[in-house]
């Protein structure tokens, strides 16, 4: 069974950091484009960042780049993704989702979801 598995999420005060983790697992990996995406209240789910395969290249929304790192390791028999958040503000405040797709693209409909952690960023 294949799983996604977010964790550290929380509540921080605007200017924080928090490091969100990804864990994949039920499946090889390989061959897959992972990212995140994220939610807030009354708002549809937009992109964040994504790793994509096969070239291992990062690309980040224009709202979080040079705050937000994306990187991916394997742990061993779980793939993991990590989300570290820096200068955090309170428009950050969202769920965080964590996504894997098959092949070279990551959009709004990928074959994997995660159940999502909450980030809340308080003023």
């Amino acid at each position: 069974q294949v799983q996604l598995v977010e964790s550290g999420g929380g509540l921080v005060q605007a200017g924080g950091s928090l490091r969100l983790s990804c864990a994949a697992s039920g499946r090889t990996f390989t061959g897959y484009t992972m990212g995140w995406f994220r939610q807030a209240p009354g708002k549809e789910r937009e992109f964040v960042a994504a790793i994509y395969w096969p070239s291992g290249r990062t690309d980040y929304a224009d709202s979080v780049k040079g705050r937000f790192t994306m990187s991916r390791s394997r742990d061993n028999a779980k793939n993991m993704l990590y989300l570290q958040m820096n200068s955090l503000k309170p428009e950050d405040t969202a769920v965080y989702y964590c996504a894997a797709n098959s092949g070279v693209t990551l959009t709004l409909d990928p074959d994997y979801w995660g159940q999502g952690t909450q980030v809340t960023v308080s003023s």
